[in-house]
């Protein structure tokens, strides 16, 4: 909780931390956190509560309550569950923590989580960094934390949360195919030093061994490489449709028009073509993980 001092006095980072506002360009958003800044509001005037009365009864000051009521900042779990026992909500307000913690999620992240949760068929091709979906928790720190500019404890969090929220695409049932090309340099890569490499190298044979995941290791010292353009991803879904997206096609943009889609298949075709098969790959992570 953040708390002020006796005469008010705000404390450091508490009401302009990053990672808590709310972004203007994502309507559901928007939307959301006005409507719960909107119940806050009218639950603590009918309880006869000036804000800066109720700002010291739960812990936080003025100015972030009227940010909080104005639709301006998400509210924390813990400034909503004071705030459900300051003013007797009996759980109401306690219950918008779910919706609020989805707004915290960048609604790029969103987006994409809400198409990996519905996609039969996954193809993913990764060369600069492990593929998020495939990394560890302390993987993804590392790599935050090696940001420049550096992100603030508050952005990071944000992001490894919504990271990691993403990883039950792995726990789905019917379970999806789920197909992974990696560039070898980023599993030789000791993000986060000794120990998180490890782990690393251990959560992919970890997942290589699910049924439905397929991991594959592209050589470093493939000559002819089809994988020059950067990242690609295609999800396919039950009805036949398909969305792609590519660093180096199309200006990056998600694309769905099958022309736009076969030139991103023939593109990942032709490196999975390249890479090592699952087994070759399994044994070089072996290997990486022998020698560390």
């Amino acid at each position: 909780m953040q708390h002020v001092s006796g005469d008010g006095e705000r404390l450091k980072g508490e009401a302009d931390e990053p990672g808590w506002e709310v972004d203007p360009d994502d309507d559901w958003g928007v939307a959301v956190i006005a409507t719960v800044g909107r119940q806050l509001k009218l639950r603590r005037e009918a309880k006869g509560m000036r804000a800066a009365e109720f700002g010291v009864a739960v812990g936080y000051g003025e100015d972030l309550v009227y940010k909080v009521e104005g639709g301006k900042r998400i509210p924390r779990p813990e400034y909503l569950d004071q705030a459900d026992e300051v003013l007797g909500a009996g759980g109401l307000l306690s219950a918008m923590k779910e919706d609020v913690a989805r707004v915290r999620y960048p609604k790029k992240v969103r987006e994409l989580a809400k198409l990996e949760s519905q996609a039969v068929e996954v193809g993913l091709y990764s060369n600069h960094n492990i593929h998020g979906l495939l990394q560890t928790e302390e993987h993804m720190r590392a790599l935050f934390d090696a940001w420049l500019p550096a992100y603030s404890d508050e952005e990071t969090e944000r992001m490894v949360a919504a990271r990691l929220a993403r990883r039950s695409i792995f726990e789905r049932a019917p379970s999806p195919t789920l197909s992974f090309v990696q560039e070898e340099v980023t599993l030789r890569r000791p993000v986060g030093g000794r120990m998180v490499w490890r782990r690393q190298l251990e959560r992919l044979l970890e997942l290589g061994q699910l049924r439905n995941v397929s991991i594959q290791v592209l050589p470093t010292d493939t000559e002819e490489h089809f994988g020059t353009g950067g990242l690609i991803e295609v999800l396919r879904f039950p009805d036949g449709s398909a969305v792609g997206r590519s660093e180096g096609a199309f200006s990056g943009r998600p694309v769905s028009d099958p022309k736009q889609l076969r030139i991103l298949d023939l593109r990942y075709g032709m490196i999975r073509a390249q890479a090592l098969t699952p087994r070759e790959s399994r044994a070089l992570v072996e290997q990486m993980l022998g020698e560390t």
